[in-house]
């Protein structure tokens, strides 16, 4: 049997993907990264301060978490709202108390509707990434440009109104984009995304738009709330991974290890205890950098 022509003459059939958004590279053809100080393992706390509407929607698709019951659903919302109220707090006590810094991926809408929790972030010296408009702002292919420039753009600047500045990281909902976000992220002066999780260190795209992995796997959500695990479970594989990829980075190069939080998930008062050991033992790791997500792009851009 012999194969149609038209697929051996397809145009992007070569060694790695089907796109140009980025090239193909496996872990050990690149060179090898070091972390400030002699660390070698960036340890980076991304949490998603996210604002849900009552009513989801459901073009191009509805959110990870959003409203689930008929409407109104009060019961998903206030949980919700639980995290900013309450869990997100926790989370900032716990960062103060371990001495560390995180990056805060935030909705336009929190700036515009919680403006103070923004100013605290800020003031804590905490980070803030732009994660959309609200938990309705989704993005893929079938959501046409025009209106995917705009979401990105009024995310941006509701965040900058407010911290000041504007933010230099991109997290979309859910972690998906188009096939033309990197190039509008780029318009947009965004200078990394932590969408593409398929490292576990920093890449750079055709564009010059850099990805900074977030590890779905690891994150609370997928633990906590997926698996059904404990919050003691969730603590150990996060160190087991600290471990392993600390002893991987005496022979292959520095290794990022991202703690992805949601304040109404890992913010719960019977979790808290096991989080702030959690911090407490990574911080007693000699090889850890706690590190924002600009820290990160800026020891990765020196270094290319």
């Amino acid at each position: 049997m012999t194969l149609d022509p038209s697929y051996i003459e397809y145009p992007k059939r070569r060694l790695g993907y089907d796109h140009d958004l980025y090239a193909f590279s496996t872990l050990p053809s690149r060179k090898p990264l070091a972390w400030p100080d002699g660390k070698s393992v960036a340890a980076w706390i991304v949490v998603s301060l996210e604002w849900f509407p009552i009513a989801p929607g459901d073009t191009p698709f509805r959110a990870p978490g959003h409203m689930q019951t008929a409407y109104p659903d009060y019961r998903h919302y206030t949980a919700r709202e639980y995290g900013t109220r309450v869990g997100f707090y926790r989370l900032l006590d716990a960062f103060a108390k371990a001495g560390v810094k995180a990056s805060i991926a935030a909705n336009g809408a929190i700036a515009q509707r919680y403006p103070s929790i923004i100013r605290d972030v800020v003031d804590a010296g905490h980070e803030i990434i732009a994660h959309s408009t609200d938990m309705n702002g989704t993005i893929a292919s079938s959501l046409p440009v025009d209106a995917e420039r705009a979401l990105i753009h009024d995310s941006i600047a509701a965040l900058s109104d407010v911290a000041g500045a504007a933010p230099r990281g991109w997290h979309s909902i859910a972690r998906s984009q188009s096939f033309a976000t990197p190039d509008l992220l780029m318009e947009a002066g965004i200078e990394y995304c932590c969408d593409w999780a398929n490292d576990e260190v920093p890449w750079t795209f055709t564009n010059g738009l850099v990805n900074l992995p977030l590890n779905h796997e690891l994150s609370d959500r997928q633990i906590l709330n997926v698996q059904q695990q404990s919050v003691d479970s969730y603590a150990t594989q996060i160190l087991d991974a600290h471990d392993w990829l600390s002893a991987e980075a005496q022979t292959q190069g520095a290794r990022l290890l991202p703690l992805h939080l949601t304040p109404y998930i890992i913010g719960l008062p019977y979790r808290m205890d096991a989080f702030e050991r959690l911090l407490a033992d990574l911080a007693a790791r000699p090889q850890t950098w706690f590190a924002r997500g600009s820290d990160i792009l800026d020891s990765f851009r020196s270094q290319m």
